[in-house]
C-alpha cells in the first residue's frame, strides 16, 4: 500500500535526502510548514491522511495509518489558503516530469545549471524548484529559508522567487529569475520572468504571458481554463474540479491574438464602484510605489451609494500621508475611479508564505 510520508525538516542536504527517501519506497510526500505551530502542523497531517512524519528525529507511525495514495503520486502540496482552508493538490510523477521538462525546454537549461531554492519548501514555488532539480538531475542548493545575502552572492544560475523577496536582494548573479506567487514589480530586472501558475498547476505554466509547451489556455466567460499533463491528479479527498481535462483556475483574464495570457485577478476579488470594475493588485502595485508607502492591500466595501468603495491599507512611517495625496498617487496611473476612497493605516498586512495578501482576513 503506497502511503503519504510528512516530511517536518528546514531545507538542506537532509530535506532532498528525505523527499527520495520517501519517493525510493513508493510513497508520496506532504511537506509540513515549519513555521507553523505543532498543533497546526499535526492538524495538516490529519486533514490530508498522512501515515507518518519523518523529522530530525526518525520516522514516527500514526496509529490511525492514514489514508493510502494512489500509485504514481508523489505529493501532495496544501494550496496557498489566501481565501480560506487550504485543498491538498496531488501531484503524480508524471506531471511533475511534465513540468521539469517544460521548464528546461523554455529555459534552455544545460548541465552546467543550478538551481538555489530559498522560498518556503511547503508551497509549490519552493518545493517545485527542488522536484525540478531532481527529475532532471540539475544541480540544487537547498536553504532553509530566504536569505537576501544567501542568495545575492549565490553562485546558482536559476532561481525562483516572489515579488517581496526581489525587492530584498540583488540577483544580478543569475541567468534567470523565475518570478511567482502574486502580481511582479513593474521594474522587474531582465534577468526576471514574469510566470503565472498555482499549487494545482504544479507551479508555473505560463511564462511573461506565453504558454510552456505542451499547455492549453482558453477563456471560458471570461475565466482563465487550463491543461496540460503537468497539472494535478485533482484534490486530496475532495471533488473532481476538471471540466472534460480542463481545469477552471477561478482566475478572469484574456487572450489577445498573438495568444499572450494576461490575468486581471481572482473572480471574487474584483470591486464593483459606481458600476466600474476595480482589481486589486493593481492598485496595491501603484500604492506600492510611493515613496511613503511600505506595504499595501486594497479590498472592497459595500456601500449603499456606490454598491462598493475601494479601501487601502497600508504600511507607512509617515504620519502626515493623506487620502488625497494617495487618491492623486493613484489616479496619476490607473482610472479615476480605482482609487481609494478610504485608506486604514496598520502595522502588519498578513500575506501568505509565497506573498499572497491574505484576503479572506481583509474581508
Amino acid at each position: 500500500m503506497n502511503r503519504l510520508i510528512a516530511i517536518d525538516l528546514p531545507g538542506g542536504p537532509a530535506f532532498v535526502d528525505a523527499l527520495r527517501s520517501v519517493w525510493d519506497a513508493g510513497n508520496a510526500a506532504l511537506v509540513l510548514d515549519s513555521r507553523l505551530r505543532v498543533t497546526d502542523r499535526h492538524e495538516t497531517m490529519r486533514r490530508f491522511g498522512a501515515a507518518a512524519v519523518l523529522d530530525s528525529s526518525g520516522t514516527t507511525a500514526d496509529p490511525s495509518g492514514g489514508r493510502p495514495v494512489e500509485e504514481g503520486d508523489a505529493l501532495v502540496v496544501p494550496t496557498s489558503g489566501s481565501t480560506g482552508i487550504p485543498k491538498g493538490a496531488v501531484l503524480t510523477h508524471a506531471a511533475i516530469s511534465a513540468s521539469a521538462h517544460a521548464v528546461a525546454k523554455q529555459l534552455s537549461i544545460s548541465d552546467d545549471d543550478h538551481w538555489l531554492a530559498c522560498l518556503p519548501l511547503a508551497h509549490i514555488g519552493g518545493l517545485s524548484v527542488v522536484t525540478r532539480a531532481l527529475k532532471l538531475g540539475t544541480g540544487l542548493t537547498v536553504l532553509p529559508g530566504f536569505d537576501a545575502d544567501a542568495v545575492a552572492t549565490s553562485d546558482a544560475s536559476l532561481t525562483s522567487l516572489v515579488g517581496t523577496a526581489l525587492q530584498r536582494t540583488d540577483v544580478s548573479r543569475f541567468r534567470t529569475v523565475l518570478l511567482g506567487g502574486s502580481r511582479p514589480p513593474a521594474n522587474r530586472p531582465a534577468n526576471c520572468v514574469a510566470t503565472y501558475g498555482m499549487t494545482e498547476t504544479g507551479s508555473g505554466i505560463v511564462y511573461d504571458g506565453r504558454p510552456l509547451d505542451g499547455v492549453e489556455m482558453r477563456i471560458v466567460d471570461g475565466e482563465v481554463w487550463v491543461r496540460g499533463p503537468m497539472l494535478m491528479r485533482g484534490y486530496r479527498d475532495e471533488a473532481d474540479p476538471f471540466v472534460d481535462g480542463w481545469l477552471p483556475t477561478g482566475d478572469t483574464g484574456s487572450i489577445d491574438e498573438s495568444g499572450r495570457l494576461s490575468v486581471k485577478g481572482r473572480r471574487g476579488d474584483m470591486i464593483v464602484t459606481g458600476g466600474e470594475n476595480v482589481w486589486p493588485e493593481p492598485v496595491e502595485q501603484v500604492l506600492r510605489e510611493h515613496p511613503d508607502v511600505l506595504d499595501a492591500a486594497v479590498f472592497g466595501v459595500d456601500d449603499d451609494e456606490w454598491g462598493s468603495i475601494v479601501v487601502a491599507r497600508i504600511i507607512t512611517e509617515r504620519d502626515d500621508l493623506t487620502l488625497d495625496e494617495l487618491r492623486d498617487h493613484v489616479r496619476a496611473t490607473l482610472p479615476p475611479w480605482a482609487a481609494p476612497r478610504r485608506v486604514e493605516r496598520v502595522d502588519r498586512i498578513e500575506r501568505t508564505a509565497i506573498g499572497k495578501v491574505r484576503r479572506d482576513l481583509l474581508r
